[in-house]
């Protein structure tokens, strides 16, 4: 499993026109999950995304998390991340699990942040075409591996 998380003042995720998922400061997750994921890999992730420090403190450095925070959480399913680009010009996706198997464990992970963290967990719609805009923060983008 990987997460691409961005420190955001403010995301949104779209669907056909409508905001189906927003918040303020805190973290967008963009996540792809692989073939094998599976409970190990939702619990390991979970708490990289609610414990990671990237959130600055009093005296500036990156030592507050998400739980720290308080902040909202936009998890947003994208198989492209898990993609081969190791050669040629055109991406593979056999290194994407396949798309029922992804749907089920990326449930796993939005189920679980929502019910560690308090500080509010939106998400999109799974195999939809979405449109996320964000304010990234810092910029600060981190890629976390489960």
């Amino acid at each position: 499993m990987l997460a691409l998380i961005q420190r955001v003042t403010e995301a949104s995720v779209r669907v056909d026109g409508q905001v189906i998922g927003a918040i303020g400061p805190g973290l967008l997750a963009l996540v792809g999950v692989q073939p094998g994921d599976d409970a190990a890999q939702v619990a390991r992730m979970t708490q990289r995304l609610l414990g990671y420090r990237v959130f600055a403190d009093d005296a500036g450095r990156m030592n507050r998390s998400l739980a720290d925070t308080g902040g909202g959480l936009l998890l947003v399913s994208q198989f492209t991340l898990a993609a081969d680009t190791s050669s040629g010009m055109r991406p593979g996706f056999s290194t994407a699990a396949a798309p029922d198997e992804a749907e089920r464990i990326f449930g796993l992970l939005l189920d679980a942040c929502r019910r560690q963290h308090a500080g509010g967990v939106e998400t999109g719609r799974f195999g939809a075409h979405m449109v996320i805009s964000l304010v990234n923060d810092g910029p600060v983008t981190f890629l976390l591996r489960a």
